[in-house]
């Protein structure tokens, strides 16, 4: 007897067999986007490299977030970590997998995560650095 849950299943392999190898990793060909830097190396902890980031809904991006401060920057995109499909987080060539968005990036230290994923909804989501959004830690993901 076939449930309704097994038929989805067989379905879905059925449907993946037949798309062409490329199609079914959307994270080839990926896009780098600019490098987000937090703080800089003349000692201005507050600057911010690239405030807006724009991007086409549907396409695999990778970012890389870079801390030059000697801040600690607690990174947050609520709205846009729930708007994509988050690949993975890498950090030192050290991968996390998530089935689900995180809920920050915190740099303690100085150094870079690169976050591969790909654009599922479209619209403007803020980005902030808690606690410091009034020194000018802010700014957009734009997804078209």
């Amino acid at each position: 007897m076939h449930t309704p849950l097994r038929i989805a299943g067989l379905a879905a392999s059925l449907l993946c067999a037949a798309l062409p190898a490329s199609a079914r990793d959307l994270t080839k060909g990926r896009t780098d986007l600019p490098d987000l830097v937090l703080g800089d190396d003349q000692g201005n902890d507050y600057a911010v490299s690239a405030k807006d980031i724009e991007m086409e809904a549907g396409k695999a991006y990778r970012l890389r977030i870079t801390a030059k401060g000697q801040k600690e920057y607690k990174f947050f995109a609520p709205e846009f970590f729930r708007g994509v499909w988050m690949n993975q987080i890498i950090v030192n060539h050290l991968e996390v997998h998530m089935a689900g968005p995180p809920h920050h990036l915190e740099f303690d230290d100085q150094g870079t995560m690169e976050v591969e994923f790909v654009t599922v909804r479209a619209g403007e989501f803020p980005w902030f650095v808690q606690g410091l959004e009034s020194r000018g830690m802010t700014g957009r993901f734009i997804v078209k």
